[in-house]
């Protein structure tokens, strides 16, 4: 249990990018969705948060599609948890 509150402690500090809106987004995921994602997931959130901020963004704003289909599908989960939050 331990592990598992370093890993997120660690994945919620690299979702403070610096960039308002990107630490509003990844932040708000990880409080509220996080939990809900089953292991292939998180590591394709693991993977997005190891993306340029510039290209993050792009990605969260729906101006470019990633190539994986595992992170496409996270950020798809980030914009409607977003959506859903208001």
């Amino acid at each position: 249990m331990q592990t598992q509150t370093r890993d997120f402690s660690r994945l919620y500090w690299q979702c403070r990018r610096g960039m308002l809106e990107l630490d509003l987004l990844l932040q708000g995921f990880m409080e509220r969705r996080y939990h809900l994602l089953t292991r292939p997931q998180q590591r394709a959130f693991e993977q997005l948060l190891a993306t340029s901020d510039q290209l993050l963004l792009e990605y969260l704003m729906g101006r470019t599609v990633p190539i994986d289909t595992e992170v496409a599908n996270i950020v798809q989960q980030i914009r409607k948890a977003a959506e859903d939050q208001g």
